[in-house]
């Protein structure tokens, strides 16, 4: 099975798989892979958005929209992710300490470490977690149940006709065969870095140390611990205001993922076999139940 490795060349193998305890655990573990997004640097040009369209051949709405019954006016591209959007640039203009400040980000499926999708997911195999850090969708397995959407605190999977979710995959046709994602090779500012996630870390603090001397005393990295950190990691410059940015500021699976899968699951396993118990016994014991003819008055 292959693996990632320093000189870029990635493999595919498996790390979880939904509703299943595969792949054994014994299965070597590759680097994990990520994205930097330095904030910073990003002037908002939207031709990682336009990347992303075009290598995936997406072919989201042109707003206003041809129904003639939405318009949307602003600098971002629509409303917000799309079945056939997979990412888009956020535009947001708020107040700081240092004045008027837009707020510009990059929104995406953030490829947790932990990911609430795929804890919430009750299909065998429809949401994949690869060895490298990477979540995908098998939509041949997929039900549309949406609990996916339910489970992510970044409210991303996008759900189309089919009633089947659709999100950034990392560029993963990309990414096995050595290239960089899309939206990392198109960028001309260089605010988007890709690699080995322990190197993005290192290079975002470093980023942040520079933003601390420019001013911005709040810089921070965004890497929330409460989805096992994110394959998208953010240098923001005003760390103290993630909301701002579109990015919750305590990104965490919600409590009633591992709750239904966990007592409520057991709970429900109990009480129909019991009631399936109670109804053979019954059938054993005491025959049938009878329903007598109704007496006409």
């Amino acid at each position: 099975m292959s693996t990632v490795t320093t000189d870029g060349t990635v493999g595919l193998g498996l790390k979880r798989v939904s509703a299943s305890k595969l792949p054994d655990q014994n299965i070597k573990r590759a680097d994990t892979l990520s994205i930097l997004v330095d904030v910073s640097s990003c002037i908002g040009c939207k031709g990682c958005e336009a990347a992303c369209t075009q290598w995936h051949d997406l072919k989201p709405p042109i707003y206003p929209h041809e129904s003639k019954k939405m318009f949307f006016a602003g600098y971002e591209s629509g409303p917000g992710l799309l079945p056939n959007l997979f990412m888009y640039m956020r535009f947001q203009e708020g107040e700081t300490q240092r004045g008027i400040t837009w707020f510009i980000t990059k929104y995406q499926c953030m490829h947790c470490g932990d990911p609430g999708c795929l804890k919430a997911c009750p299909s065998p195999g429809a949401i994949i977690q690869y060895e490298n850090g990477i979540v995908d969708f098998d939509h041949s397995k997929c039900i549309g149940c949406k609990f996916c959407l339910s489970g992510c605190p970044f409210d991303v999977p996008r759900y189309d006709a089919n009633n089947k979710p659709w999100k950034c995959n990392f560029c993963i046709d990309r990414v096995s065969a050595g290239l960089e994602p899309a939206c990392v090779k198109t960028c001309p500012t260089n605010a988007l870095h890709f690699g080995i996630k322990e190197e993005m870390l290192i290079r975002a603090n470093k980023l942040v140390e520079e933003l601390k001397k420019r001013g911005f005393d709040k810089a921070t990295v965004y890497d929330p611990k409460g989805v096992g950190g994110t394959g998208y990691i953010y240098v923001l410059p005003h760390g103290d205001m993630p909301e701002m940015y579109g990015l919750p500021k305590e990104a965490s699976i919600s409590p009633w993922v591992s709750l239904w899968k966990g007592p409520i699951k057991v709970l429900g396993a109990i009480v129909l076999w019991g009631t399936l118990l109670g109804a053979f016994l019954q059938l054993i014991l005491f025959g049938p139940i009878k329903v007598g003819k109704k007496k006409e008055g």
